[in-house]
């Protein structure tokens, strides 16, 4: 988690433990506990202990038992939205790999939240036609809102909802069998939210089966037990990392800082890290003949499904703990507004600075 340091170093001792490691026996004696989405935090973890202050750097909380904190009275904290700009580029970087003409193919968003929202926007302000799925939204909130059935119909069908089980909308195992079957063979597939939205072994049986749908996974079921049979089946596979720019992670650990300052001392503190952090880098140049080569320049997903491919081929009997090596030692990426664009067609350029390129 970056920036911890320079937030959260002046409160104390910090300690640092790999996330699916962390016991009841280190957080004993804590008061505050940072996490990432490979933590568990419930009353397994916490009963008798003196943590006073959860945070989890992520916009998903399916890991969090928030119910029991509340009663415990412990403050949770997570960062809703931190990493949107980094889905957005790992969702388009799928999109110029894969689908040449993607800008006028019909765009489907399940899950139109804090990231989906953020692809939804992205798609539109350059003109790409979208259908959007999200049960909780109004047609006045969004005007391209339609039926699940409508936008399974769509060319691209991209996944961003939380994972639940329970409520009257539930997500886990939203695309089942049936759902898969029913999916046009040019479809292409891609989830960057949560593993389990998609029923993984009623995928592999439908690609093994011969279908030819076109699917691309950066979340699994289960994490970090990946089924490597269906690793081979699919275009692109990444190890959960679609929100791992460098801009995100830092915007996460602030969000947490500004809620805990805020619960502990009552003022609304703004760390402001990323802006800081932005002014100080060397902006990096980039160029293209056509905005997928920009995208491209700026961020290639295929680089992140070859050091994955070839890592869990190397290690095959050692699936979970390489798959955690890839996201702990993850290569620096850094987001559209890092970099500026050189290129010679005006249209390119205008459609580079509505992503964020400068």
């Amino acid at each position: 988690m970056l920036m911890v340091e320079e937030l959260f170093g002046q409160l104390g001792k910090i300690e640092y433990l790999p996330g699916r490691e962390i016991s009841k026996a280190d957080v004993a004696d804590a008061d505050m506990l940072l996490v990432r989405s490979v933590t568990r935090v419930d009353k397994a973890l916490l009963e008798g202990s003196s943590v006073a202050f959860v945070g989890s750097a992520t916009i998903g909380t399916d890991h969090v038992d928030q119910i029991y904190l509340a009663e415990q009275g412990i403050r949770f904290a997570h960062a809703p939205g931190c990493n949107a700009n980094a889905v957005v580029q790992y969702d388009l970087s799928v999109l110029s790999n894969l689908q040449s003409d993607w800008q006028n193919r019909i765009l489907g968003v399940v899950g139109c939240g804090n990231v989906g929202g953020r692809v939804y926007q992205a798609l539109k302000s350059l003109g790409v036609e979208c259908r959007v799925y999200d049960p909780f939204l109004t047609a006045e909130q969004n005007p391209d809102l339609v039926d699940f059935e409508s936008v399974l119909a769509a060319d691209i069908i991209c996944v961003h909802t939380p994972l639940t089980s329970d409520g009257p909308f539930p997500t886990k195992h939203l695309f089942n069998a049936d759902v898969l079957a029913g999916l046009s063979e040019d479809t292409l597939l891609i989830n960057a939210g949560r593993g389990a939205v998609i029923d993984n072994q009623a995928l592999l049986n439908l690609l093994e089966s011969g279908s030819r749908l076109r699917v691309v996974l950066d979340v699994w079921e289960p994490e970090p037990n990946i089924n490597c049979h269906l690793l081979e089946r699919i275009l692109l596979a990444t190890p959960h990392i679609a929100g791992y720019s460098r801009e995100g992670k830092i915007r996460g650990t602030e969000m947490l800082a500004e809620d805990f300052y805020l619960w502990r001392d009552g003022i609304a503190v703004t760390a402001n890290v990323v802006g800081s952090e932005s002014a100080e880098d060397c902006t990096e140049v980039v160029g293209g003949e056509n905005l997928s080569q920009v995208i491209l320049a700026s961020y290639d997903v295929a680089g992140d499904d070859r050091r994955m491919r070839e890592a869990i081929a190397n290690s095959p009997d050692a699936v979970a703990e390489v798959f955690d090596r890839l996201r702990k030692d993850y290569p620096q990426r850094r987001e559209f507004s890092h970099f500026s664009v050189e290129v010679a067609d005006e249209s390119t350029i205008d459609g580079a600075r509505l992503l964020g390129f400068i």
